[in-house]
């Protein structure tokens, strides 16, 4: 391995930022290009950061000579396209959640990443968050027992992600929620259930706000939008999983709920239970992880402390870890995880559609 990786970012909206952040800060990576449509965020973000290279096509940051690895940070009809090119000129890639718009394309990001040999990882920033990393560890040193029943949510009340954007246009999202914080909850949910298989999905989809333009920002005006809306804005999920486990998924951009934005995961097992609990709005704060346990006949529930938090540094610093430890670490980083979210993400909106089970 070279002594300093080179990197390519593509992208410079919000989740392009945080990977420029995160590259930033690790020893022995340089961010020597950047990629992105927004001509004055792209020369502000190459100022600040020190960056050399700055290019308007992704094609063109791919064409220079030198560059170890890219991240893909741009709409999801992006991801497989960017992906593929860059895993076939040899360079390891982090790319941005979903993996793709469905599995057929997840499919193909994943082949390519094991022919070429190289790394491809995706974005679950979620599972390194430390409530989720202190939950994981409880449960897997059997505090809980076995887990039989789970349930998972991200809802909002008024957060549809740019009303009339390409979010709100299947073609270029590959889906609503589900698809853009709902796989951020399935990662999350099978994470701490120790990556059970799925059987089967029932789910169901709504598109009831998002129609009429409401549930983003007040300024949305949606006979004005460059894009109609054309997705879901609640979706929720009933999965089976091995083991006669059952998982509940809910995922909402809009909703008639309590303001606060609410990330939450609660486990029954055979010898206890959790609730993790992350509610955030601009009045309110309200987060914890409570475990639910027994000392012989009397309650002996507590309050657990959360680990460190790492999110997006933790996702960069795992793919750089993963590079540097060279090829036989290499295979262990295919997407696959990733390709197994979207598979089941579709299945979903299969079964919502044609109202009617779906096994994989």
């Amino acid at each position: 391995m070279p002594a300093t990786l080179k990197v390519g970012v593509v992208g410079v909206g919000w989740a392009g930022q945080q990977h420029v952040k995160a590259f930033s800060a690790i020893d022995g990576v340089d961010i020597v290009a950047v990629a992105g449509m927004e001509t004055d965020l792209l020369a502000s973000i190459q100022a600040e950061h020190n960056i050399p290279h700055g290019f308007a096509r992704w094609e063109d940051l791919m064409e220079l000579e030198g560059l170890d690895a890219v991240s893909v940070a741009v709409p999801t009809f992006l991801h497989a396209p960017i992906t593929v090119a860059a895993l076939e000129r040899g360079l390891h890639v982090l790319s941005e959640k979903p993996l793709a718009r469905n599995g057929e394309e997840g499919a193909a990001m994943v082949a390519a990443a094991r022919k070429a040999g190289r790394v491809l990882d995706v974005v679950f920033n979620h599972r390194r968050r430390g409530d989720v990393k202190k939950l994981k560890s409880i449960i897997d040193d059997g505090a809980l027992g076995r887990p039989y029943y789970a349930k998972a949510s991200w809802l909002r009340r008024r957060g549809i992600p740019t009303l009339g954007s390409w979010f709100t246009n299947p073609e270029l999202a590959g889906g609503g929620p589900l698809a853009d914080i709902g796989v951020h909850v399935l990662d999350y949910a099978l994470h701490l259930l120790g990556e059970p298989k799925v059987i089967s999905v029932s789910a169901s989809t709504y598109s009831e706000l998002g129609s009429q333009g409401r549930g983003g920002d007040t300024n949305y005006i949606a006979a004005s939008s460059n894009h109609k809306f054309e997705v879901e804005d609640f979706a929720s999920a009933f999965i089976r999983l091995e083991g006669g486990v059952t998982l509940m998924v809910e995922a909402g951009w809009a909703s008639y709920r309590d303001p606060a934005d609410l990330m939450d995961f609660r486990v029954y097992g055979t010898d206890g239970g959790a609730e993790l609990r992350a509610a955030q709005s601009q009045e309110v704060s309200d987060s914890g992880l409570r475990i639910f346990t027994d000392d012989g006949d009397v309650n002996a529930d507590y309050t657990a402390e959360p680990l460190d938090d790492g999110n997006h540094p933790a996702v960069v610093e795992e793919f750089v870890a993963a590079i540097r430890a060279g090829e036989g670490e290499w295979g262990n980083h295919d997407g696959s995880i990733a390709l197994n979210r979207a598979r089941v993400i579709d299945a979903c909106y299969t079964s919502a559609r044609e109202q009617r089970e779906v096994r994989l």
